[in-house]
């Protein structure tokens, strides 16, 4: 969920050119002969789909790509159009093939077209080619029409946009620059950007449900995709098959991406007990990644040596940009979201203590993110809600979070541009209810990071008898064809194929 909010989710590609369109023609259509008469009178008024192969080396060899005309603003669906970036791999077994499958990314601000890429082939062999397989690149990412809110390049480091306290927990810089960002975005952005949000992206999602020719959809949502996919769910129902929620957070509408990031704090506390098991383990020795004998010992390591590069921040392999305290913490919360990333932040760890080794950091910490990649983050967040701008609310919010979540030091409940965002949002967040079909399964880490299992336990019981929910005891943020963990991917496959749920909550151990 980059995220929601995640650090490693800004992964884009260049961006198409504004109120770019498409012609509608019968022979661009892709529509299965299988259709119904009420999907195929859709597709006769639905814009057409140009495919083309966009395979990639290590790819699927099949995937192709085009490019979906999209309403700027629905409320004017004649008015200027946008793009959005799409992709498919057709069923490897057509004989088998029940339908299309959507792949719903995370983010806000990650790319559908490259998760195909990455993940299509191990699905599609999962359900056994009863799906073709698509996905898109929401507004404002990678191949879709995109904004710049034409920031500094300062204000576009991640542990910038994120508003990570000062060594002693101020937040003036924070306020400063929040009120900088939002700014920009207001004069550099304009309508493109504000119409990037949740409600967009679902509506865009149900064009290209209709350009598909297709009834109804399956899919597998991730992260924030979670929440599109929902907001989908919760305004389509009549639209959707088989539903999978991957890794869900907190559903309130009062809230939303705010609550979020608050919740991040806790899921950090979850989560790193599972870190410093690994890093006192006695195997690590042979790395020399053995961070301390016992696992109790990490933390308090960790904070003291945060500490010390608050006072003393450490030069790094990258010119201009030191390893501060908050980037080490930074590190340390986007390292939580995947086992793999445990060895190169006890690495970073070992290097920061030693007086003769110059820190390597991380790609997302030492470079600044493309202006496009941060403005659609920041759009999202703050055109799907309102945020409070008290500042004197976050100062107290900040002060009391750093001392019941010290490894985070304050940053999830800090100041963000959405607190002086100058346009409100333009709907209402959907409230999540539990009517509509029984068709959605929900599979969550216990211990997630970014949305933590207390979060997703209120979306399985906003949704009530409509979904059931698969408990995974692992670490970590995505679970299936993610983490290894076979009862949890068996139980995802399971209902992807046959379409039906467990009788109750499931409960997968390691």
């Amino acid at each position: 969920m980059t995220t929601c909010l995640r650090g490693r989710a800004f992964r884009f590609l260049r961006p198409l050119p504004l109120l770019l369109t498409l012609s509608a023609t019968a022979a661009t259509m892709t529509l299965s002969a299988a259709a119904p008469p009420k999907a195929r009178a859709e597709a006769a008024t639905a814009p057409g789909l140009t495919w083309r192969s966009c395979a990639q080396p290590g790819g699927p060899a099949g995937q192709e790509c085009a490019e979906l005309p999209v309403p700027l603003d629905y409320r004017e669906p004649k008015g200027p159009r946008l793009t959005v970036a799409v992709s498919r791999l057709r069923s490897d077994r057509p004989a088998a093939r029940r339908g299309t499958l959507l792949m719903i990314p995370g983010g806000p601000g990650s790319s559908g077209v490259q998760w195909l890429r990455q993940k299509g082939d191990a699905l599609r062999k999962e359900t056994a080619g009863r799906y073709d397989i698509v996905s898109l690149d929401p507004r404002g990412v990678g191949a879709s029409t995109t904004a710049s809110c034409g920031l500094d390049a300062d204000d576009r480091h991640l542990v910038h946009l994120r508003s990570w306290p000062r060594p002693d927990g101020g937040i003036e810089e924070n306020v400063a620059r929040s009120r900088r960002i939002a700014a920009a975005c207001a004069r550099h952005g304009g309508a493109v950007l504000r119409s990037f949000s949740t409600a967009n992206e679902v509506r865009d999602i149900d064009r290209f449900r209709r350009a598909l020719g297709e009834e109804r959809l399956s899919a597998w949502t991730a992260s924030y995709g979670t929440y599109v996919g929902a907001v989908y769910a919760q305004k389509y129902p009549h639209r959707t098959d088989r539903w999978v929620l991957d890794s869900s957070g907190d559903p309130d509408p009062t809230r939303v991406e705010r609550g979020w990031l608050a919740n991040m704090a806790a899921g950090a506390d979850d989560r790193f007990p599972d870190f410093a098991a690994w890093a006192s383990d006695p195997a690590r020795e042979d790395d020399g990644l053995r961070l301390a004998r016992r696992a109790e010992d990490i933390r308090p390591l960790f904070l003291s040596l945060a500490a010390e590069l608050d006072r003393a921040p450490k030069e790094s392999t990258t010119a201009g940009v030191p390893l501060t305290g908050n980037r080490l913490r930074q590190a340390l919360q986007s390292a939580l979201y995947d086992d793999a990333s445990f060895a190169p932040l006890a690495r970073l760890v070992q290097a920061a203590r030693n007086p003769a080794e110059r820190p390597v950091l991380p790609a997302a910490l030492a470079q600044p993110l493309r202006d496009q990649d941060a403005a659609v983050t920041v759009a999202v967040i703050c055109n799907d809600v309102r945020w409070p701008g008290s500042v004197s609310g976050y100062r107290r919010a900040v002060a009391a979070d750093r001392v019941r979540h010290p490894l985070t030091a304050g940053m999830p409940a800090n100041v963000s541009p959405c607190a002086f965002w100058k346009d409100a949002p333009a709907e209402r967040p959907t409230r999540i209810t539990a009517e509509g079909p029984s068709n959605i399964l929900m599979v969550q880490n216990l211990r997630d990071p970014s949305t933590p299992y207390f979060g997703a336990l209120k979306m399985r019981r906003a949704l009530g008898d409509r979904a059931r929910l698969v408990t995974v005891d692992h670490g970590g943020h995505g679970v299936y064809l993610g983490n290894g963990n076979a009862c949890g991917d068996r139980e995802v496959t399971a209902f992807l194929s046959t379409g039906r749920l467990p009788e109750r909550d499931v409960h997968c151990a390691r």
